[in-house]
């Protein structure tokens, strides 16, 4: 399964057109999910400084980096080869010179050296020390805040997209119930995450699975008072409640979803807590459709579950799919107040209703895509609190005790 040379062309044009609205000549892309988007370059190689620019006069992008990484993009982007410039290694990590030194005078030398230049200010993978070298390079040049025009445009899938994250969704469900089954009393939280990321990247007979954006979030215990915690390699105890997020991962596309277990007989408050929280989700599911805003899905949630007390402090859901670490969100639009984005068919968002407390928390999510009439979730899987209440049946007593400082 391939974007066609074709769409490639389509998510250009509509770029340079949001360009143009914001009076932008030059667009500097250091975003890797933007990168892949627009020509679909891949590798791990965003711990360095590399840069897609786009020129509104110009058919291709240009594609900038280290010259280990330049057959990378020979490879796996539709660029031609005289679009594609490596820097020498010298500029990797140097106390003297910086790869946006190298940019900066490419830049100059092909005439950009007074234009508009749009810059993604926020990205992850665009430091302080790349802006002052770039300004520093080209004084002349008038540049601009574009940090998530690409992402605007990535908020609405296509038929390919949708397709891709269906494959996710399907290693998202996989690796999710391997998780489940595995977690148990005895059982440590670390081969718990080993079961799930063999699931991950091994993926189905018909198609594999790929590194997604986050680990997978695994906190037990106290710890699930607070959402964005892994393992560790303690077992776990009977009573305990165990969160698990994670997501599938089929060429860059994700498929987030959440599921809590309980080991052992849950509490009455428990209970309750699970109860609520799936009702109101249940609710915002029946709402969402073309035509209604994010943050009239927020106030769905907020009635359902404010009449027994309950609040959330933190948003609702967010816009997902295509990303590289450290995040599988798009960073647009949010289920919360104040966010008026009107949905749209084929938008599609991670809704995570959850309650963290220091008592009891009780987390379930599902990927969702807008449709004509409503919207549908790409998981299908229960979401009620799983309740474990035997010993595992693993041998984990040897893993125990293998710590040579025990």
């Amino acid at each position: 399964m391939k974007v066609k040379l074709e769409e490639y062309r389509e998510r250009l044009a509509k770029t340079k057109e949001s360009m143009a609205k914001q009076e932008l000549e030059v667009l500097l892309i250091t975003d890797p999910a933007n990168m892949y988007y627009l020509t679909g370059f891949d590798g791990w190689s965003f711990y360095v400084d590399q840069m897609l620019v786009v020129i509104d006069e110009e058919e291709q992008p240009i594609w900038i980096g280290r010259t280990a990484d330049a057959n990378a993009a020979k490879v796996t982007t539709w660029l031609h080869e005289e679009h594609i410039i490596a820097y020498p290694d010298t500029y990797v990590h140097s106390m003297i010179t910086h790869p946006m030194d190298f940019i900066a005078a490419i830049l100059k030398e092909i005439g950009l050296s007074t234009c508009h230049i749009g810059v993604e200010m926020d990205s992850y993978y665009f430091t302080a020390k790349c802006f002052a070298r770039l300004t520093k390079g080209m004084p002349d040049a008038r540049f601009k805040d574009a940090t998530l025009l690409v992402n605007w445009l990535r908020i609405e899938k296509s038929p390919v997209e949708l397709a891709m994250m269906q494959r996710a969704a399907i290693i998202s469900e996989q690796a999710m119930q391997a998780g489940i089954e595995l977690v148990n009393e005895g059982v440590r939280g670390c081969d718990v995450a080993a079961q799930i990321s063999y699931a991950q990247f091994r993926g189905t007979p018909h198609f594999g699975g790929d590194y997604p954006a986050i680990v997978p979030l695994l906190p037990a215990g106290e710890r699930t008072s607070t959402p964005h915690l892994t393992w560790t390699d303690q077992p776990y105890q009977s009573n305990e409640t165990v969160i698990l997020e994670l997501s599938g991962c089929y060429q860059r596309y994700h498929a987030p979803i959440a599921r809590t277990v309980q080991i052992g007989q849950p509490s009455a408050a428990m209970q309750d807590l699970s109860s609520i929280v799936l009702e109101g989700l249940h609710a915002c599911l029946d709402f969402i459709k073309p035509g209604v805003t994010c943050e009239e899905i927020e106030v769905v949630w907020r009635k359902a579950v404010e009449k027994y007390g309950l609040f959330k402090e933190s948003r609702l859901g967010y816009s997902m799919g295509l990303n590289y670490p450290p995040d599988w969100g798009e960073h647009t639009a949010s289920i919360r107040t104040g966010d008026k984005t009107i949905l749209r068919p084929n938008m599609t968002f991670h809704l995570i209703p959850a309650i963290w407390s220091e008592g009891e928390s009780f987390e379930v999510s599902e990927s969702i895509y807008v449709t004509e009439a409503g919207c549908e979730t790409f998981v299908q899987m229960p979401r009620e609190l799983h309740v474990k209440g035997q010993m595992a049946s693993i041998d984990i007593g040897e893993a125990k005790n293998d710590d040579p400082a025990d």
